[in-house]
């Protein structure tokens, strides 16, 4: 009996009629696989959230908010006063700060212990209206960063991660990522991000429409890497690294809202088998998330009207991927209850 079977075998004979949980029982099969085992387990389960500025934020073309509030958020992270504090503490979920690229110098404030690290690569990206956004050696620097910052978690024990991100002005980059990839008009990838009102949303959109055709972007579908460093984010960069090591350290990886599956597109141009390790958490009221989703096949868990980032949904999502693993566990079987298989 080959190890699906196993597994398949296991979740059929509970205490249940066939099926009856579900998306659960999908889950459990493939953390089953992932971990290769019919006994699979979740340690400490962490969020990092990459954090960096972007170039183009400086224009005001794009977003609302001044570059200023990136900073800002990382701060409030640190302070335990964001939404993702509230969800990681209230679930139990480790929470990692990143300072990728901020537009900040936070070592000025001698922050201490393990809930932040600086990995900045330089103080925000450029304005890739202008210019490209990042040197070639930045980008790979960045993806590099993000695979030891997860080997790390590893070795400490973590087995299932989830990313999030902060920076403003990132939807710009995730939506010229996405129409790039998946041949999606920018228009249709574009949202509003943080607090854009229509007006705003219409200059937007002729921003990076702008901006895709002077980078010509149709021919960096299959090139991520040239492509980050044209119009991506440092946090961006980071986590497309992150993704790649996690998968390699075969982790459950749970994945985010718009941004986070922005990052998620460009790893799968690198190695396509990360989509084995990946749970996608929500669907994200942004605009043009479905779709992205859609293009990668992905099941979301929830439908929650969430467009925050920051990893809120995947820390809403890792309890529920913890119940599938403990009812493949612990829940009784037909033979073990001594109750006749009827259901």
């Amino acid at each position: 009996m080959s190890l699906t079977e196993e597994l398949q075998h296991s979740i059929d004979t509970k205490t249940k009629p066939l099926g009856a949980l579900g998306q659960l029982e999908e889950i459990a099969l493939q953390i089953g696989l992932i971990q290769q085992t019919v006994q699979p387990v979740i340690t400490d389960p962490q969020i990092v959230v990459f954090v960096a500025d972007h170039g183009i934020a400086a224009t005001g073309l794009v977003n609302p908010y001044p570059q200023a509030v990136t900073a800002q958020m990382v701060l409030n992270f640190l302070h335990g006063g964001a939404a993702i504090n509230v969800f990681t503490r209230q679930h139990g979920i480790g929470l990692q700060v990143v300072d990728a690229g901020v537009n900040y110098d936070f070592e000025s404030l001698r922050l201490h212990g393990n809930a932040f690290t600086n990995a900045k690569i330089n103080y925000g990206t450029k304005n890739f209206l202008v210019e490209d956004a990042m040197k070639a050696s930045e980008t790979l620097q960045a993806i590099v960063k993000g695979n030891e910052i997860v080997q790390k978690l590893a070795r400490q024990g973590c087995n299932c991660i989830g990313f999030g991100e902060m920076g403003i002005g990132n939807t710009s980059s995730a939506s010229l990522i996405m129409s790039a990839i998946t041949g999606i008009p920018v228009e249709v990838c574009t949202g509003r991000g943080t607090g854009t009102n229509d007006e705003q949303l219409q200059k937007k959109i002729a921003t990076l429409q702008e901006v895709f055709l002077k980078h010509r972007l149709e021919q960096y579908a299959d090139k991520p890497i040239d492509l980050l460093t044209k119009i991506g984010g440092f946090e961006i960069a980071m986590m497309t690294g992150a993704y790649l090591q996690a998968e390699q350290e075969r982790m459950i990886i749970v994945v985010d809202g718009f941004i986070a599956t922005a990052a998620l597109l460009l790893a799968t141009k690198c190695n396509e088998l990360i989509l084995k390790n990946c749970i996608f958490a929500h669907t994200s009221g942004e605009q043009g998330h479905e779709k992205m989703l859609q293009y990668l096949h992905a099941k979301p868990l929830l439908n929650l009207g969430m467009r925050l980032g920051e990893g809120t949904g995947a820390a809403l999502a890792i309890p529920i991927i913890q119940s599938a693993v403990l009812f493949l566990n612990r829940m009784a079987s037909f033979t073990s209850a001594q109750v006749d298989g009827i259901l």
